[in-house]
């Protein structure tokens, strides 16, 4: 298991990659994750850095200007929680920058490097009922199933 002084210098630089993620960075993801770490969130479960690698490719190439702002960070032994902002622009979803609040779930292998990460944010409500068409359909269900 991860020495606390060390998960904690560990956690510092995996922010800091998340924070400044480029598409030039992503050759560096090796350094950031275990060559086994499994990766899932509402839209994908992968296992291994090239798979890991290929989320974030998508992400670049799809939306505009994408970033992560880490808001919190807790570190206990060998295990991190992360919440965070995703912030982009999609043409479809209009001109104005959109924001996806979430979390991440990381456990750290002895080295120092995420052997785990599992994001967890609600699709429905932070991507979903943006989209004009789906949106108001969505919005149009969530009023219904509520009491």
């Amino acid at each position: 298991m991860i020495d606390p002084v060390a998960a904690e210098a560990a956690v510092v630089r995996i922010r800091a990659a998340f924070e400044t993620l480029t598409p030039a960075s992503l050759a560096q993801l090796d350094e950031v994750y275990t060559a086994d770490a499994s990766f899932k969130d509402p839209f994908n479960e992968v296992r291994g850095v090239p798979a890991i690698r290929a989320i974030f490719e998508h992400m670049f190439r799809t939306l505009e200007g994408p970033r992560f702002v880490v808001r919190d960070v807790v570190v206990q032994g060998g295990q991190c929680f992360l919440t965070w902002d995703f912030l982009f622009r999609q043409p479809r979803m209009g001109p104005q920058e959109q924001c996806i609040r979430g979390s991440s779930h990381l456990r750290l292998a002895d080295d120092g490097r995420i052997a785990m990460h599992r994001d967890y944010w609600d699709a429905a409500e932070e991507l979903y009922e943006k989209i004009p068409v789906l949106g108001a359909l969505m919005r149009w269900l969530k009023r219904r199933a509520s009491s």
